[in-house]
């Protein structure tokens, strides 16, 4: 991607909005990290300047290119460095049982991990721009050469093993994502007695790349149900119960559900109503712990 606008000579840290972006989405792959892991690891980062010969300081960088729908140029770019990829695409396969990791399979899950961590970014931008923003389909494509304007994202592990792949992550938003989110849109007036709208907004978590593994899965059917609560009865209060009974169960009314896929416990949210039916809202994604406990 070319015709780079002045914008691209704004330091990242210097744009109250690129910020606030680039806050959210380290938390974000932080979380992805610690839900497929159970490792969490710190996530930081800081501007630097410098063309990417001066500031990727010799790195061999596996790129994504991420583009967001307001704009073909709306972009944003992430390098990672080999031991880097490397060992987060391994450690989320290990925990996943896989005992031996082949480096394609590595690099996949990099970009699965990846690409959730964008979905999370494109809805932050999309609060930014008062709109929903998803993120389309991306590729392996480096940055543009004329980028000067870096965020350096160090991802550290614990595991002394880890050390190895604690060099930088590289990530640029191109000058005109920069520029829209420099100077966003006023948030519209809300209108006097405005329509409901006909669905619920879609969230959208775009994966740029799919393992092998991954594809033999994504066509699988799974039963999705919602948990209210649960209770524990003795055989004869089961027996005496008829039409107008009421079973307390052990959920406070203003407590989340639990989201199961089958039977296994992935998220928890709220109940909402979309046209007369029932509908969850996410709230938060369950821990690796939590989906384990539910298995047994």
């Amino acid at each position: 991607m070319s015709d780079l606008e002045p914008d691209s000579q704004l330091r990242l840290d210097g744009v109250e909005n690129a910020r606030f972006l680039l806050d959210r989405w380290t938390e974000s792959l932080a979380q992805v990290l610690e839900s497929m892991t159970d490792q969490r690891p710190d996530v930081r980062w800081e501007p630097v300047s410098g063309p990417l010969s001066e500031v990727g300081a010799g790195q061999d960088y596996l790129w994504w290119e991420q583009p967001f729908p307001m704009d073909p140029q709306a972009i944003v770019w992430v390098g990672a460095p080999r031991p880097a990829w490397e060992y987060a695409g391994t450690l989320t396969l290990k925990a996943a049982g896989l005992e031996t990791v082949e480096l394609t399979e590595a690099k996949n899950t990099w970009f699965e991990i990846l690409g959730q961590s964008l979905a999370v970014m494109a809805r932050s931008i999309g609060s930014l721009l008062h709109r929903e923003v998803n993120a389309e389909n991306g590729g392996e494509r480096p940055a543009d050469k004329s980028v000067t304007q870096w965020a350096s994202v160090a991802m550290k592990f614990d595991a002394p093993e880890a050390l190895a792949a604690s060099a930088p992550l590289l990530l640029s938003l191109s000058p005109k994502l920069l520029a829209l989110i420099t100077a966003p849109p006023a948030e519209p007036e809300p209108a006097a007695q405005a329509p409901a709208p006909k669905t619920a907004p879609a969230v959208e978590n775009k994966v740029p790349a799919n393992s092998r593994t991954m594809d033999l899965l994504l066509d699988v059917d799974l039963p999705v149900s919602i948990s209210f609560g649960k209770a524990l009865l003795p055989m004869k209060e089961v027996l005496k119960l008829t039409t107008g009974s009421i079973v307390e169960l052990n959920r406070g009314l203003n407590e989340p559900v639990e989201v199961l896929v089958n039977h296994c416990l992935i998220a928890r949210g709220e109940v909402v109503v979309v046209e007369g039916n029932y509908a969850i809202r996410i709230l938060e994604i369950a821990s690796r712990q939590d989906r384990l406990r539910s298995l047994r």
